[in-house]
């Protein structure tokens, strides 16, 4: 079953690869497929042979001079980033909605307390 379960998490992420190079995953999704990449090494040789082939063709055609391995990684960096600003921004407004929350009970407690004084 376990096996099973992987193998699709497999299939899902080679689907999203395309999308992951075009810039196109929301950042749940870009969470999730950095996730998995960090834990498979043959989904990770399979972006990297997407990657070789989608932007060394486009910069072969514009005659561009370029080293992929380092595009990849800048890539890479970058998802990284996005997730890191994704999960920070979920925190705070988790942080936030737990301060409106007891803004209000405070406020409903004022309110209870001036009614019954």
């Amino acid at each position: 079953m376990k096996k099973h379960r992987e193998e699709l998490q497999c299939l899902r992420a080679t689907k999203m690869i395309p999308a992951f190079i075009d810039g196109e995953l929301s950042y749940r999704e870009l969470e999730q497929f950095m996730e998995h990449m960090d834990e498979c090494d043959s989904c990770k040789e399979e972006l990297s042979i997407q990657f070789l082939v989608e932007v060394g063709l486009n910069s072969l055609e514009a005659g561009n001079t370029f080293d992929l391995q380092e595009e990849l990684n800048i890539a890479l960096e970058e998802a990284e980033r996005k997730v890191r600003i994704y999960h920070f921004l979920r925190r705070s407004l988790f942080v936030l909605e737990c301060i409106g929350i007891a803004a209000a009970l405070i406020l409903a407690l004022l309110v209870v307390l001036n009614l019954a004084g």
